[in-house]
């Protein structure tokens, strides 16, 4: 069982660029995308200001985002990294089972990767993703490289929305 507080607010930025990208879908009616709260049971408050200093998780949380985009079921995780490589412990089995599983439902799972020492942020298929996962469950690297990933992939910013993922996805639909 995990702390709140041993990792910090990783990803905060990168969530608040999301979560302002999902705000203008929304206004635009081009998507309806949530972020799911991660469940949390508060152990210690700081009584002066009421801000939770200490809490532990109370299950397993499977995503970060979910929703759909113009009819299309989608559901995806942020991720923040620091280097080149990316350690895959930082995707747990059970969210890998639950974005396998959305996909047998015909929707769209993937992942939104900040690289952190390149200020670049990409779009990464669910399907490459597990093809590293496997890759790693199987004896090979715990880790996938920057280079790994498709660099056609890449987000950037649209009119009005600081991280535009829609194309990406309409990118991902054509390659399946």
């Amino acid at each position: 069982m995990g702390t709140w507080n041993s990792r910090g607010l990783r990803g905060s930025a990168l969530e608040e660029l999301i979560n302002l990208t999902n705000e203008q879908y929304k206004a635009k009616n081009l998507a309806l995308i949530q972020k799911i709260p991660t469940p949390i049971t508060p152990v210690q408050i700081e009584q002066s200001t009421r801000h939770i200093t200490l809490a532990y998780f109370d299950s397993k949380s499977t995503v970060d985002y979910i929703g759909v985009v113009q009819g299309i079921p989608v559901c995806f995780d942020a991720k923040e990294c620091a280097t080149n490589t990316f350690p895959l412990d930082n995707i747990h089995e059970h969210q890998i089972e639950f974005m396998e599983q959305f996909e047998k439902q015909e929707g769209i799972s993937f992942f939104i990767i900040h690289y952190s020492s390149r200020h670049e942020t990409y779009y990464v298929p669910f399907r490459l993703v597990k093809s590293f996962y496997d890759r790693a469950v199987n004896g090979g690297r715990k880790s996938f490289r920057f280079e790994e990933i498709d660099p056609t992939y890449k987000i950037g910013k649209g009119v009005g929305f600081p991280l535009h993922y829609l194309e990406q996805i309409q990118k991902d639909l054509n390659e399946r």
